[in-house]
């Protein structure tokens, strides 16, 4: 752990700064109190290893958990195409049509079909009631009454099946339009208007962006480390994301012998786009490592560094290696020990090594 060491820099601290600096003027080597004063103004934080999990990354992608192909369900051609790709539509929203003047025609053959069966299966009832008075009365034979109420029946079993097709023929309307499944965004449009079209074919894709996640192949040998410990972190540019859930695939697919496993961002993550790579960094056990404040990195072009105060309080520039970033630290690989103090503000920092009151190197 590192221990946050806070100063402030002083009146005093700023006038020694000016004298080692004229006192400098002229000379080979700057004052050596001054040198100490102005270093030990400066905010430091104390350098050590610190207990972080210790990860083994892998290649994902960014996918969204509400995602649907919508495919004709008849045949047709395309009238009309209400939206198109990055749309965001809502739940139930038209999105396309096709032409539908074979569906209409004959959901008015069924609307007609079903009237002839309510007229039958009304004259068949009256008939039946009329025939079953008879013959309670003994004018009329028991085959007479059974010939009516078949016909009664008979004219039941018609109409049911006239309502039947009523539906069927709504349906395939129905399957005319086609509608948002849920709230989203369209992904990919497959077809154009005029285009002749067959059941199954694929047209719209929809995704909801409200819910994302991230899909990777795990190795057979971390899988069951990662079926123990059951936590994972997402890394997507700058950002680092804790896994809410981790569902692992019970079987490792034959070509590769990996196992499939998705990561689900928690509500609140920031927004990724389906498609994109991210890394996912495994969490397989703990390692000790050695963790600056980002703010204390210096960048020039390929070169990084931080501002080191060493023991005789020069301030020194000293390139590091650093490893992936930790929320708003980076990892250091090479180019600190444990125990050396790092100034916090480069901009301080370096404005003192400028001035000569402390060697750069």
């Amino acid at each position: 752990m590192y221990r946050r060491e806070m100063k402030s820099l002083t009146l005093g601290a700023l006038l020694l700064l000016g004298i080692g600096a004229l006192a400098g003027c002229g000379k080979s080597a700057p004052a050596p109190a001054a040198a100490s004063a102005a270093s030990a103004a400066l905010a430091t934080l104390t350098v050590g290893a610190q207990a972080t999990p210790d990860e083994v990354m892998l290649d994902g992608v960014v996918e969204a958990v509400d995602q649907a192909t919508l495919s004709a369900q008849t045949a047709g051609r395309v009238a009309e195409v209400l939206a198109d790709i990055d749309d965001r539509v809502q739940a139930g929203q038209l999105l396309m049509r096709l032409r539908s003047s074979e569906q209409v025609a004959g959901l008015g053959q069924a609307r007609a079909a079903l009237q002839a069966a309510e007229a039958r299966d009304a004259q068949a009832r009256a008939q039946h009631d009329r025939i079953r008075d008879m013959y309670e009365r003994k004018v009329v034979a028991r085959a007479t009454y059974d010939e009516a109420l078949a016909a009664r029946d008979g004219a039941a079993a018609n109409l049911a099946a006239a309502r039947a097709a009523i539906a069927s023929a709504q349906e395939g309307v129905a399957y005319t339009e086609l509608r948002a499944p849920f709230a989203g965004v369209v992904t990919a449009r497959r077809v154009q208007v005029g285009e002749a079209v067959a059941p199954g074919m694929p047209l719209l894709s929809v995704a909801s962006l409200d819910s994302m996640r991230v899909v990777a192949e795990v190795p057979q040998s971390v899988a069951a480390s990662v079926q123990g410990a059951r936590k994972a972190n997402v890394y997507v540019g700058q950002e680092r994301i804790a896994a809410a859930k981790i569902t692992m695939y019970p079987s490792a697919e034959p070509q590769s012998g990996t196992f499939r496993a998705r990561f689900e961002l928690p509500e609140g993550a920031p927004r990724l786009a389906p498609g994109t790579y991210a890394k996912v960094g495994l969490v397989v056990g703990e390692a000790h490592r050695t963790l600056v404040p980002a703010a204390a990195v210096v960048e020039r072009s390929e070169l990084r560094a931080v501002y080191v105060v060493t023991a005789d309080g020069r301030v020194v520039l000293r390139q590091v290696r650093l490893g992936r970033r930790v929320g708003d630290q980076f990892e250091v690989i090479a180019g600190l020990a444990d125990g050396e103090k790092v100034a916090t503000d480069p901009a301080a920092a370096g404005l003192i090594a400028r001035s000569g009151t402390g060697p750069r190197t």
